[in-house]
């Protein structure tokens, strides 16, 4: 990314999030009201405001895929609190609110990773937002493509014996695919039980300048904030992981996870 300011894909993911959660209990489907805070407001009126001519302008599908999929690792984050784990690892956490909106998570140690300039600028809004920084969030300011993640974290008080879930939501896509490799050796060493759910993309759109309309698009995009696609899945990611190191791999695709959403919002209507 470009080092020299905040993530603008973190801000426009919020944006999504803060339009998702402005809407009646009954129709959203993830919610997160500190996005808000986060997000241009001026950009966030619009959207609200005429929301005809904000989706025109936005990459088709991106919003509805960006919602289900934080619905979906808000999901498997509540189900694996009743499961007992001790610890939250959120790399690339970005303007992610999981530690203050999900109920469960003020009683375990949660740790934010991240670039040190979208941090900075996180934890701002945080002190503006709370007053102070919750006691149990730990805020490790880590450049990916250089820095050591295991010794950041430790240093920071990650506990390699507690029971922990990883989270890379949005992330992996934005990395070269030899930090990849670090990052998932690291996790699949870090102790039995452990467990990690990241999102990524297989079409050469990914890394390489796309033909459709749409890939132009996001393409585009991501290159003028300076923030490149580098990693897409090459194989099976039941082969990837495999040889990495994991076992009980659940792969979802899109669909399944939308089809996930509405199975869950039927149970509760």
């Amino acid at each position: 990314m470009d080092v020299k300011r905040p993530s603008s894909t973190a801000e426009r993911t919020a944006l999504i999030r803060a339009i998702e959660s402005r809407k009646p209990d009954e129709e959203r489907i993830c919610y997160d009201p500190y996005a808000v805070h986060f997000t241009n407001q001026e950009i966030l009126e619009f959207a609200i405001c005429n929301p005809a001519r904000y989706n025109a302008k936005s990459e088709p599908g991106l919003a509805n895929s960006v919602v289900a999929r934080s619905r979906y690792f808000d999901d498997i984050v509540k189900a694996s609190l009743k499961e007992g784990i001790e610890q939250l690892v959120i790399i690339g956490a970005g303007y992610d609110a999981r530690a203050y909106y999900i109920r469960g998570l003020k009683n375990i140690n949660v740790f934010e990773v991240d670039h040190p300039n979208t941090q900075s600028l996180k934890l701002e809004k945080i002190k503006k937002i709370f007053g102070s920084i919750p006691h149990n969030v730990g805020y490790v300011p880590v450049d990916l493509e250089k820095d050591n993640l295991k010794e950041l974290l430790v240093e920071n008080g990650y506990e390699k014996s507690r029971k922990t879930l990883f989270l890379m939501e949005g992330l992996i896509m934005y990395l070269s695919p030899a930090i990849v490799d670090k990052i998932m050796s690291f996790i699949a060493g870090s102790g039995r039980g452990n467990g990690v759910v990241f999102d990524y993309g297989t079409s050469k759109k990914t890394v390489d300048k796309p033909k459709s309309d749409s890939g132009k698009n996001i393409w585009n995009y991501t290159k003028k904030q300076g923030e490149l696609l580098k990693f897409r899945m090459e194989e099976p990611v039941e082969t990837f992981l495999g040889e990495r190191g994991f076992c009980k791999i659940k792969n979802m695709t899109s669909g399944d996870y939308k089809k996930h959403i509405s199975m869950v919002k039927m149970k509760l209507e």
